[in-house]
This record gives structure tokens, C-alpha cells and sequence, in this order.
């Protein structure tokens, strides 16, 4: 920083203020200083940076090992708001939901000494070592996932199953019948809950639920079940790739979509909108709700006596060529 204060005619505390964003700098002050930086090819030492001020701007992020469009939107979405506000972001995955797999990956964020951590799987139940966590930590989840210590930002998914459910018997089906992920996922179990409720209100007695794991896989061998019902002529699959399994085995079967069964899917991946037929989806922004929980997490961080801001975050129906009105 001395070596950038001295080639752009400043002090070192001006070279300090433009480097960490600091408000009270002239523009033209701070694009000298930058184009300096960039002349020298300057880089900060984060190290020196740590020691000197006791903070490591680092933020823990919980994952679950997966596939899955959804980790990798929501993952985008937290790397974004983390790195404009200055933060580094450090990963730790799981296997599986295992308790304490979960409590060894906060174990690992803990000996990095990240400032806050972003819960983001499906966390149903909590233990002592998760709770402590979070009280000496501040924590946000997401996907339902909570401690009592820490603060949720989510989607409401009984909110989504309802769109797609009032959607279908708006354009005339006699009921619903629902292709649900895993009942250990609370957003699974939230799906299925808006999905019966609103046949309750309309009077409809709800049909067995088919479950399956959130792969095209596990819609497949359901479409192949749904397929020889006669009686089928809505589902709504609680994700767009098992939507995709689900259309795949209605066709192998002889059934047209939406001709002769409605299809309706979760997440608005971009395949979605390009497949044949087009999936009639709920879309979640799913970067939407990785910047929101950073947002709320360094709030926490930053201003702990603050009260945190609502944000508005809502799924949407985008309704495409997989649905229509039932057979006669």
C-alpha cells in the first residue's frame, strides 16, 4: 500500500479507504489510486488483513453433495452478494443429512473461522452441536432448514404447490394427483401439504401420493404407475426433472401431453422452457434467495441489534404447452 500511496501521490490511509470501499474518497481520487493498483499489479494480503483487524471476511456456506440445479443456482446467488460486499465464501458439503455430518462440516467452517454460515439443506431436526453453533454464530437457512438460533429465508413451497394444483383444476380436472421428492426434505413434505390442502378446499378427496427422489429416474417409474390409471389426467411433479420423467413414460405408454395428461413441474430450470412439449412450471429464484440470505447475514453480522429486512421473494406459474383442459 505504500508502494501505490507513494506512485499515486496519496497517503497510505487513502490507498486504505479506496481498497475497502470507504465512502469518504473523491471518484477521481479513487480511480487514480485503482489505476495505480492495477499499474503494480497490487494484490491485498488477506492474511495481514485478518491479523490486523480480527476479521477474517469469510462467510460458511452448508451444502449437500447433489446434482441438483437448485444447490448450484443458490450457491451462484450467495458467491455473488458475498463477493460484492467483500467476503470470501468457504463450502462445506455433506453426504447426506446425517446429523453428524452436518455437525463436522460446521466444525470445519468453525476452524476457518468464518463470521456467519448459510444453512443451505434441508435440516429438519437440530442437535445440541447444531444449536450451540448457531448461537454463538450467526447463521441463516434456507430450503425450511432452522435452529432455534437462526433466521430463515425461504420460499413458501406450499405457496408453489397450490399455483400448480389451482392451475390444473382451473383448466377443468377433476383432481390432482402429485409425484412428491423425498418426505425427509421439508420442502418435499411442505409441497405435499399445499398440494392436499387445496384439493381439500375444493372438496376433492386427494389420490394416493407417489413419492420419488427428485430424479428423472424416479418420475419415470411413476408416469409408468399414472399411465395405466385411466383416470389420471393432471399431475403435478414436485420438480421439473421428475416432470421430465413423468412426460418421458406417459409418451412410452401411449399418452399425449397435455392431450391426455397434464403435466405440471418445479424450479423453472432452463431445460423447462425447451423441451416438448414446454413445462408448465413454478419457477423459485433461486439466486434471488442465495443474495437474500447473505444480505440478512451480514446484517447479522454487522448490525446484530438491527432488525433484520423483509424481503419479498415469491415462486411464479409459468404456464407453457404441458397443460391444458382435460379429454372429453
Amino acid at each position: 500500500m505504500i508502494d501505490v500511496a507513494r506512485v499515486a501521490g496519496v497517503s497510505a490511509q487513502t490507498v486504505s479507504r479506496v481498497l475497502s470501499g470507504h465512502p469518504n474518497v473523491t471518484e477521481r481520487t479513487r480511480e487514480k489510486v485503482e489505476a495505480v493498483v492495477n499499474e503494480l499489479g497490487y494484490r491485498k494480503n488477506n492474511a495481514a488483513r485478518m491479523l490486523s483487524s480480527g476479521r477474517t471476511h469469510a462467510l460458511g456456506v452448508v451444502l449437500l453433495q447433489t446434482h441438483f440445479y437448485s444447490r448450484t443456482a443458490i450457491t451462484v446467488g450467495i458467491e455473488e452478494a458475498a463477493t460484492a460486499a467483500g467476503y470470501t465464501v468457504s463450502a462445506a458439503t455433506t453426504s447426506s443429512l446425517d446429523a453428524e455430518e452436518i455437525e463436522a462440516a460446521l466444525s470445519r467452517l468453525a476452524d476457518q473461522r468464518v463470521e456467519g454460515v448459510v444453512l443451505a439443506l434441508p435440516l429438519l431436526r437440530t442437535t445440541r452441536a447444531i444449536e450451540e453453533f448457531a448461537a454463538a454464530t450467526p447463521t441463516i437457512a434456507i430450503n425450511g432448514s432452522r435452529a432455534r438460533k437462526s433466521e430463515v429465508v425461504a420460499i413458501d413451497q406450499a405457496r408453489i404447490a397450490r399455483l400448480a394444483t389451482e392451475h390444473l383444476l382451473e383448466l377443468g380436472h377433476r383432481t390432482v394427483w402429485h409425484v412428491s421428492g423425498p418426505m425427509e426434505w421439508q420442502d418435499a413434505a411442505s409441497r405435499s401439504d399445499g398440494w392436499r390442502s387445496t384439493l381439500n378446499a375444493a372438496g376433492i378427496t386427494p389420490p394416493p401420493i407417489l413419492e420419488g427422489d427428485w430424479s428423472p429416474a424416479s418420475g419415470y417409474r411413476s408416469g409408468l404407475i399414472l399411465g395405466r390409471i385411466d383416470e389420471v389426467t393432471a399431475v403435478f411433479a414436485a420438480s421439473d426433472e421428475m416432470a421430465f420423467g413423468v412426460i418421458r413414460a406417459l409418451h412410452e405408454l401411449g399418452k399425449s401431453v397435455p392431450g391426455d395428461v397434464s403435466v405440471v413441474g418445479v424450479d423453472d430450470i432452463e431445460l423447462a422452457e425447451y423441451c416438448s412439449p414446454s413445462l408448465t412450471t413454478v419457477a423459485q429464484p433461486f439466486a434471488m434467495i442465495g443474495k437474500h440470505a447473505v444480505n440478512h447475514l451480514l446484517q447479522a453480522i454487522e448490525s446484530p441489534a438491527a432488525e433484520p429486512e423483509c424481503g419479498d421473494i415469491r415462486p411464479s406459474l409459468m404456464i407453457r404447452t404441458s397443460t391444458s383442459a382435460p379429454p372429453r
